[in-house]
């Protein structure tokens, strides 16, 4: 197979004294395994092309003739006698794999792209069926099969087998298989297995090289890029799916409060948190709302939380409140839950129909902030009538606090995440807190500025990421609810 390759060389105008060594790393250096990046875009930047070749010719060396990509930069070659060093040269600024079907089996064994060994060779018959090997084996015990370029149902070869070890040790690499020109139906089969695309031995050149190298590393990118596009996808539609668990849409038909809400999650990368609210109004003109927080952060706390939600809607509407309530959403938490240690904090408030009074119930959760009308300075409600968060004692009760309300109002109910910021404008080394009475402060000024609603929500919600120094390391859940007369 080297002298074809020497064959492209030459049709590209390489003279033929114009051989380039192949360096294999020195003993022991680092590398980083395959599929760790994706390899660098090929003919970006003025990077010439990188191609790995992986063939077993007892008459070859380990070097090959200079060829010359179509900008007129060097292709640089590595070649591979067996999966081994296949294995050691394979680097992140390999673009394309040259991959000889005709390679042997070793008997010593390869790589899955890992450094760990596999067993290579035929199959003990004990292990699987005649003529199939570990790795062909489908999910019922029988041969892997498949459906050749004629349309007929095909045993896998053996050199396919070794083309799905190199498709497992490169999963972020082009590759194209080398394979004889009478064998056509094995060439579209290696396709099909995961090969960018196929080469025949007796009709290589170095047009057709070139090109198709190129096509290949091309290929592998798409195909990569679509399916990231693909994942994102996927996690987006299941991340929705959550969302609109923990947060709902708000049931206040006829009735004349304003609802407003904001929701940031605090691990990296992700769309929901432990976090959740909400706010129904039930036949008799009540209006209920609550926002809890399940401690923890991740998928788990956030599922966890729109039980919790769910759980909360479905008693309310069935008429439930305050400390029975709270007992059954203890009762659903310590089922639910995957160990004893978890617990949530929840605040819930019932608003009396015509608006001028709530009942105000704490599980071990911040006190609502509370602005009267007239331009009145907002102020925490009361803490001192609270109880125990849900999940941490049995046998307890919460207490009610009835809290007047009048004709103008404004309750801002949060999680802990939005006080437990720092206030020194992201030095790590600070463990100064904005605590109760920093977002008290905060709120105070936007409102005597004349923000209310939604503007309210965001201009605090900025002012303390920006005290923070960037996002909040826990998730921030608000709920905001006004009435004007």
């Amino acid at each position: 197979m080297v002298a074809a390759v020497r064959r492209a060389h030459h049709a590209l105008g390489g003279g033929r004294g114009s051989s380039m060594p192949v360096s294999a790393p020195a003993a022991g250096a680092a590398t980083r395994p395959a599929d760790a990046q994706a390899p660098q875009s090929a003919q970006s930047a003025g990077t010439a092309l990188n191609l790995l070749v992986i063939e077993d010719d007892p008459a070859g060396d380990l070097s090959v003739p200079r060829m010359l990509d179509a900008c007129g930069k060097p292709v640089r070659v590595r070649t591979a006698r067996n999966l081994t060093e296949a294995a050691r040269l394979l680097t992140d600024d390999v673009h394309c794999i040259l991959l000889d079907l005709a390679l042997p089996h070793e008997e010593g064994g390869d790589h899955h792209g890992d450094g760990a060994p596999a067993a290579a060779g035929p199959c003990p018959a004990e292990a699987a069926p005649t003529g199939a090997c570990a790795d062909d084996i489908e999910a019922d015990g029988t041969p892997a099969t498949g459906t050749s370029a004629s349309g007929s149902p095909v045993t896998e070869p053996d050199e396919l087998h070794i083309l799905r070890r190199v498709l497992r040790m490169a999963p972020r690499h082009a590759v194209l298989a080398l394979t004889d020109g009478t064998d056509a139906e094995r060439a579209a089969d290696a396709v099909r297995v995961g090969a960018q695309d196929y080469l025949f031995r007796d009709e290589l050149d170095g047009r057709l090289l070139n090109r198709a190298i190129r096509y290949a590393v091309a290929r592998k990118r798409a195909d990569l890029a679509q399916r990231q596009l693909t994942e994102s996808r996927l996690r987006a539609q299941e991340n929705a799916r959550l969302e609109r668990g923990l947060l709902p849409r708000p049931l206040l038909e006829g009735s004349e409060l304003r609802f407003a809400a904001r929701y940031r999650p605090g691990r990296s990368r992700a769309l929901l948190g432990g976090d959740f609210y909400d706010t129904v109004r039930t036949p008799d003109g009540t209006v209920h709302a609550m926002i809890g927080d399940v401690c923890g952060h991740g998928p788990d706390e956030a599922a966890l939380g729109v039980e919790l939600r769910i759980a909360w809607r479905a008693l309310t509407f069935a008429g439930l409140s305050g400390d029975e309530l709270l007992a059954t959403l203890q009762k659903v938490l310590e089922n639910e839950r995957d160990s004893e240690e978890i617990f949530a904090t929840l605040c819930t408030v019932d608003i009396a129909p015509d608006g001028r009074s709530a009942d105000v119930h704490l599980a071990g959760h911040p006190s609502p902030l509370f602005a009267g009308s007239g331009g009145a300075t907002p102020r925490l409600l009361p803490e001192d009538v609270s109880g125990p968060a849900l999940g941490l004692l049995q046998q307890v009760g919460w207490p009610r606090r009835r809290v007047t309300l009048g004709r103008s109002w404004s309750l801002m109910m949060y999680t802990d995440g939005l006080i437990e910021g720092r206030v020194d404008e992201g030095r790590t080394d600070s463990t100064q807190r904005l605590g109760q009475q920093g977002m008290l402060d905060i709120v105070a000024r936007r409102m005597a500025e004349g923000a209310r609603g939604e503007r309210l929500l965001e201009e605090t919600m900025t002012e303390v990421r920006r005290l923070n120094g960037g996002e909040l390391t826990d998730d921030v859940a608000v709920v905001l609810l006004d009435r004007e007369r």
